[in-house]
């Protein structure tokens, strides 16, 4: 079959061109993450302060964050953060060459923002679930903050917030789709490309669809896991009850 040909790893074809681009929108999406994640629980933890400055500064960045386009943030990290380097590496030498931004790494900057305007919140809802008199018995014989942090919270918020993050993570790999506009050679960008040269738009972007399901079908295959294992001990204590 013809179709076949252009979906090949040898001569014409152009497996091995989307293959190479999914690697890229997987790692991108795996780099990213981690950063959202991180971050987004830094905000949060910044939203519970008692200090009216920290609480108004994480409002703030989730609340600008959520309120913008995906891609419009993207444009500003690639184009507007290249530009104050630039003009930041001027100013302290005149004779400096101009730094470039690379698609990559503005990728992860973007969506680990992105990821975590989102993932803050889910954060934030997930430590307000939390049952306090633990941390008052923690404190009461003499254990110190952030070990109860480490012990005690941050166990109970990865199975409370796990849900939440899980469709963030969906979220996220769907959103590397839009690096493919600032010539990153994602899946999406080098699917464009063998558009362009075969005029076959309708294989291509299909099977782009198909990829991007099966990862998702994946996905969501390991998040269900992950919640099974993380909620086995409060499962079986609300069939007792």
């Amino acid at each position: 079959m013809e179709w076949l040909s252009y979906l090949s790893f040898t001569g014409g074809g152009w497996g091995d061109e989307l293959l190479r681009g999914l690697g890229v929108t997987l790692a991108l999406a795996a780099a990213s993450l981690p950063v959202g994640l991180a971050l987004g629980l830094a905000v949060a933890a910044l939203g519970l302060c008692r200090r009216a400055l920290w609480r108004g500064l994480s409002v703030g960045f989730s609340t600008t964050i959520r309120g913008l386009p995906e891609l419009l943030t993207l444009f500003i990290i690639y184009h507007g953060v290249g530009l104050a380097l630039n003009s930041l590496l001027k100013w302290f030498n005149p004779e400096a060459e101009s730094f470039e931004l690379s698609p990559f790494l503005a990728g992860v900057i973007a969506l680990g923002l992105v990821f975590a305007g989102y993932s803050s919140e889910v954060w934030r809802g997930a430590w307000q679930s939390l049952d306090r008199g633990q941390l008052e018995a923690a404190q009461a014989i003499g254990v110190r903050r952030l070990t109860i942090f480490r012990l005690i919270e941050l166990p109970q918020l990865l199975r409370l917030a796990l849900p939440g993050l899980g469709n963030l993570w969906i979220s996220l790999i769907k959103d590397t789709a839009l690096v493919s506009v600032i010539a990153l050679n994602d899946l999406m960008r080098m699917a464009n490309v063998a558009v362009g040269v075969t005029k076959k738009p309708f294989l291509f972007f299909a099977v782009v669809c198909l990829v991007y399901w099966a990862i998702c079908l994946l996905c969501e295959w390991g998040l269900a896991r992950l919640e099974q294992r993380a909620n086995r001990g409060f499962e079986r204590e609300g069939r007792a009850a």
